[in-house]
């Protein structure tokens, strides 16, 4: 006996699942905006009952300290909202050279973890067991206060091949500074990017079509450098003027300093977070079948190839969403960059903060500036994750 188009309309909605989980995501949805508004509520009823007002016009007054590492103009003159972003700027620089340096250290690591050579493979095991097992706060201290203050002083500076210069003021690299040429001279850099990324999607289409993928990370890198180079003896004028650092009194001239805070933050994230990522990478690799590698091997190609070609693509399925996290937790261990004294976001935010009186306003506005930074990560990761994902048919 089969039920009709009626009896099934006469289920009362009060039974009906489709109401049910519709009326069970209001009443969830209400219960957390009820809780938000009585915490918010009972925020702003105590702070006006002792006369503190809450509002952001104190980025708007003198920020009246100094900040000891700027990428853009900064003075005492400035303003609070300009020494935060002087902070988020910081933090920004950091967060951006850590992912690079600590994937590049982390896949060699991991790579190195699966080596058929004892030494090799003991010696990475080591890295890792080490690193994972030692807070960071504790690895960034031990790194700034034993490491980089105790570099010769600045009159007695230790010279590398360069020249570079390490002392405990920081090291001092040359460096390049724009010449006459260089408003022509970007023009064209920008059509040498151009360039590089016409030859990586005609590469990976060309891949896609024979099923044998080229060295785009080769083949495009290098159309821009010739493009640069072609466009350097075209250009009229220099370009570029390289600047040398030379020692004059009792500090250097010329040339690029890198701080010891930042160069002690940015070691320990990479370092640390390196050996997090090994292990992601080791496990991606293994998660692999032994009988692609084989058939690889069958197939005459060198443990160069079958890695790049074959294990590599593979493995990238697994090792993105774990890898996404440690790019997470490398940006927001950032903020234990105040250990060492470099100029964060969360460091310049807490002087702002003794100085104002603003608690809750500044933490606001710190956490916004962590979580734009962590949701821009993860939307760029689960773009490229979508990217690599095997489509069923």
């Amino acid at each position: 006996m089969t039920t009709t188009s009626s009896e099934q309309h006469a289920v009362p909605f009060w039974r009906d699942e489709r109401y049910l989980q519709v009326l069970a995501q209001i009443l969830v949805v209400a219960i957390i905006a009820g809780t938000l508004y009585y915490l918010a509520n009972n925020l702003v009823t105590a702070l006006a009952a002792q006369n503190i007002p809450i509002g952001f016009d104190f980025l708007r007054l003198t920020a009246g300290f100094d900040i000891g590492e700027s990428s853009i103009a900064y003075s005492r003159a400035s303003t609070n909202a300009q020494a935060l972003l002087v902070g988020v700027l910081n933090t920004l620089r950091v967060s951006f050279l850590g992912i690079i340096f600590s994937t590049i250290l982390g896949a060699i690591v991991g790579v190195a973890r699966l080596s058929n050579n004892w030494l090799v493979n003991k010696l990475a095991g080591i890295y890792v067991e080490i690193l994972r097992n030692i807070p960071l706060l504790v690895f960034l201290i031990f790194l700034y206060s034993a490491a980089f203050v105790k570099l010769p002083r600045i009159t007695e500076a230790l010279e590398l091949p360069g020249p570079i210069y390490l002392t405990n003021r920081g090291f001092f690299v040359p460096w390049a500074e724009p010449g006459d040429g260089w408003s022509t001279y970007r023009w064209v850099l920008w059509v040498g990017l151009l360039v590089a990324i016409v030859v990586a999607w005609v590469l990976r289409r060309q891949g896609q079509r024979t099923g044998r993928m080229p060295l785009i990370l080769l083949w495009a890198p290098l159309a821009f450098v010739v493009v640069a180079l072609l466009g350097w003896f075209i250009v009229p004028g220099q370009p570029l003027v390289s600047s040398i650092p030379v020692l004059e009194g009792r500090n250097f001239t010329g040339g690029n300093g890198l701080t010891p805070e930042f160069m002690a933050v940015l070691l320990g994230l990479v370092v640390y977070t390196s050996a997090f990522i090994a292990e992601v990478v080791r496990a991606g690799i293994q998660a692999v079948s032994k009988g692609q590698r084989e058939a690889a091997t069958a197939l005459g190609l060198s443990g160069f190839q079958t890695l790049r070609l074959v294990i590599l693509p593979q493995a990238q399925r697994v090792i993105i969403p774990p890898l996404t996290s440690q790019y997470l937790n490398l940006t927001k261990n950032s903020s234990l960059a105040v250990a060492a004294g470099y100029p964060d976001v969360y460091a310049i935010g807490r002087t702002i903060q003794n100085q104002s009186g603003r608690s809750i306003e500044i933490i606001a506005l710190m956490m916004i500036v962590y979580l734009a930074f962590s949701l821009g990560t993860s939307l760029f990761m689960n773009w490229y994750n979508k990217r690599i994902r095997l489509v069923e048919r």
